[in-house]
């Protein structure tokens, strides 16, 4: 990899066309516009809310995993993020939309539980970090260009945007990304090219995901 270019930067450019299939992706569009049917944000909703579970599991082993306090108290505090107010969006827009959350995985949904769940038995830092810089960094990538969102927007969709722009977390992800950009020179090329899977499965599995509640 280039001196010059963060490790992250390259391995998104390895998985480019689905990046940006995922990142400008006609259900986000639709989202943010505000023309997305009910039933799509419905249903995208109840799947999402699937991967509160598996993710928080891979992000406390991630901050089990880091080599420093110092390197764990930003995802320890983001924890809190997602145990706090991003679960309390699911369950009131759930509650908005007349629906429950689901325990039925889609397909996608499954694939990408499956991800998180091998990323996190793996005991390697950089093995969970690759999949957490995907899932956060796909995110910030399309809703940093729809933030401020439309002041109109129902509140299922303008929240889903302000979680994942502003401030607060962009430097989420410039944590993360900042975590596996240090720990990519240290690693062998094997675990070089663990990570480099497991990233672009995610980056795959991302745009999965969005093609299957698109196409409810």
């Amino acid at each position: 990899m280039s001196q010059n270019t963060r490790p992250t930067e390259l391995l998104r450019q390895g998985k480019a066309a689905d990046w940006q299939a995922a990142t400008t992706h006609a259900f986000t569009r639709e989202l943010s516009e505000g023309t997305l049917p009910e039933d799509k944000m419905r249903w995208y909703l109840q799947q999402d809310y699937q991967f509160v579970d598996g993710f928080v599991r891979l992000l406390a082993s991630a901050i089990a995993h880091a080599p420093t306090l110092a390197d764990s108290v930003p995802a320890a505090q983001f924890l809190a993020v997602i145990t706090g107010p991003e679960n309390t969006y699911f369950l009131r827009s759930l509650e908005a939309l007349g629906t429950q959350p689901s325990t039925d995985p889609a397909p996608a949904t499954k694939a990408f539980q499956d991800l998180m769940a091998e990323a996190a038995a793996s005991g390697r830092y950089e093995n969970m970090l690759a999949v957490l810089v995907v899932a956060e960094w796909v995110y910030l990538s399309w809703a940093s260009a729809e933030n401020p969102p439309k002041p109109d927007l129902p509140f299922w969709f303008a929240e889903w945007i302000t979680l994942h722009a502003g401030k607060g977390f962009e430097g989420v992800v410039e944590y993360l990304r900042g975590q596996l950009d240090k720990t990519w020179p240290t690693l062998t090329p094997e675990a070089q090219a663990e990570v480099t899977r497991l990233f672009h499965r995610a980056v795959e599995l991302e745009k999965d995901f969005f093609d299957a509640a698109y196409a409810v």
